[in-house]
């Protein structure tokens, strides 16, 4: 009872102190997300006290989508919060490595704010099925996913029997270069046939695929209230895609 007052006065006076950004979400969506990275910080560290678990899910979860200015007053917020309690960095030692060498693969410097960055990506993926990456152009958004999968897939490879990482399937469309019914499906006025869209045709073979192969599907591109409404049922709790023609898909936690 103690640590959920705590977690909503975090989230109360971060929205209230905190800059005003467009993707910054403070309310039961937040909670959830929370929620979940607590549980599997706790059944993967069962000894850690639970004091320890949400202040670590507390960081995790939220750091990365703060913008630099904001982090500071953040990280002020939680010492108030727990004004004894330290908790380290969690060290992602082979994962950082692999990385690394990723950068001089894709031909990157190794910076580390964006090592930071690319870390930080990860973390949220291992909890959330819909992730956006935000930022000016030219600021490394591509990069970091590409990196990323890169450094997950090259893992696999290295130790197959190892369930943190997977083969990554790779999918990137621009949702700007062709409109809604190429990118959804449409029907055709003549034959009243359905036809699939790029978007709902690589959802739906992920969706139907039985492998243990990983799917991102990426939509690379500025966002916008046309493109983005159909996919509000897919980034919520529901997971499903529905179309135009009735016909709902349903996607797998082994998509991203």
């Amino acid at each position: 009872k103690a640590l959920s007052k705590k977690m909503v006065k975090l989230y109360k006076l971060a929205s209230e102190q905190l800059s005003q950004q467009d993707h910054y979400v403070f309310g039961m969506r937040a909670v959830k997300s929370l929620l979940v990275m607590t549980g599997s910080l706790k059944r993967a560290e069962p000894e850690l006290l639970e004091d320890a678990v949400l202040l670590r899910a507390m960081r995790d979860s939220n750091v990365p989508k703060f913008v630099k200015d904001d982090l500071p007053l953040f990280h002020a917020l939680i010492k108030d919060l727990f004004p004894t309690l330290e908790v380290q960095p969690v060290a992602y030692g082979e994962l950082q490595k692999q990385i690394e060498v990723s950068f001089n693969k894709l031909n990157l410097q190794n910076v580390p704010s964006f090592l930071t960055k690319t870390i930080q990506l990860y973390e949220v993926s291992t909890i959330r099925f819909g992730i956006m990456i935000v930022g000016p152009t030219g600021s490394g958004k591509t990069a970091c996913f590409e990196v990323l999968r890169d450094a997950i897939t090259e893992l696999h490879k290295a130790s197959p029997e190892s369930e943190q990482y997977y083969d990554i399937s790779l999918d990137i469309i621009n949702p700007k270069s062709i409109d809604l019914g190429e990118l959804y499906g449409e029907v055709n006025t003549s034959t009243q046939e359905w036809r699939d869209g790029l978007a709902s045709k690589l959802i739906r073979r992920a969706a139907e695929d039985t492998g243990s192969e990983r799917f991102w599907i990426v939509f690379d591109g500025p966002v916008d209230s046309l493109w983005i409404e159909n996919m509000n049922t897919v980034l919520d709790d529901t997971m499903t895609l529905c179309l135009s023609n009735g016909q709902r898909i349903k996607h797998r936690h082994e998509m991203k």
